[in-house]
């Protein structure tokens, strides 16, 4: 099997969902079901959404939006001029849509990032921005996390900030890159409990996605299956358990996350957070 078929062809938009003991792939059927790979029609909350494909290695972006770069200004010592802010996250961070996603009491200040997430479909070494997007299987919408409260600095995202057990959140659909012309044509925004907190534009990325596929790629090796989460706009704001965060990326999706308390996750007493 080539490195080009790693990913399979796939219909527009898919999901991956846990229903009746197994794994099955979905389609969109009407706003509120979807349909199963063999037919059956299901609403959407009776099933566990899982991330819409198979995750690789995370690569995340930080201070990836100019808007985003100027709200932090007073705090940073980075420039539209810097290289990405680019970070690795393992595998327990990533959960699907309508997930729950642990707040922790303790903490003063946790909040949503609303990302374009961008999945690799073919091996990428040293390919030029002009290539870039042959590589590129599709799209996908995130929420990450992110717990202030830790921050060292602005430009030295550390792991109990971004790297946390199911705070990064993926999903419901893998839309097929032939279905998005231009991914830097997409409006972006975040809703707390039914209000708009966030709103933004990938037009205003600093580094837009073919530019980080040839600049990642110049010394790491892309697989399929691999994710590149392109950062988040200005707007974040800080949110609590019992909240329900909603991320949505124009012809995307729409992400549904809801936040809970150490109580839910049977935090011991005393440990960290």
């Amino acid at each position: 099997m080539s490195q080009a078929t790693l990913l399979p062809t796939l219909p527009t938009h898919t999901a991956r969902v846990a229903y009746a003991g197994a794994i099955h792939t979905a389609t969109p059927h009407g706003e509120q079901h979807i349909r199963l790979a063999d037919g059956r029609i299901l609403a959407e909350d009776q099933v566990v959404w899982l991330p819409p494909f198979e995750v690789g290695t995370i690569i995340a972006l930080g201070l990836n939006y100019a808007d985003h770069l100027r709200e932090l200004s007073g705090e940073l010592t980075v420039t539209t001029k810097d290289e990405p802010l680019v970070f690795l996250k393992g595998p327990n961070a990533v959960i699907g849509h309508r997930g729950q996603t642990h707040r922790p009491d303790a903490v003063q200040f946790m909040h949503y990032e609303c990302e374009l997430a961008v999945v690799i479909g073919k091996t990428a070494h040293r390919v030029s921005r002009d290539q870039a997007l042959e590589h590129v299987a599709g799209y996908t919408v995130c929420n990450d996390y992110a717990i202030r409260d830790y921050l060292e600095n602005w430009y030295r995202p550390n792991l109990r900030v971004k790297n946390r057990d199911g705070a990064t959140v993926l999903g419901p659909w893998l839309v097929d890159a032939a279905a998005v012309p231009d991914p830097h044509q997409l409006a972006l925004r975040t809703t707390v409990n039914g209000q708009l907190t966030q709103q933004g534009h990938t037009r205003d990325l600093i580094h837009n996605v073919p530019e980080l596929i040839e600049y990642l790629s110049s010394f790491m090796t892309l697989q399929a299956g691999d994710v590149i989460l392109t950062g988040t706009p200005e707007g974040v704001v800080n949110v609590k358990a019992g909240d329900e965060v909603v991320t949505e990326i124009d012809g995307i999706g729409r992400l549904v996350n809801t936040l809970v308390s150490d109580a839910a996750f049977n935090t011991p007493a005393g440990s960290t957070p």
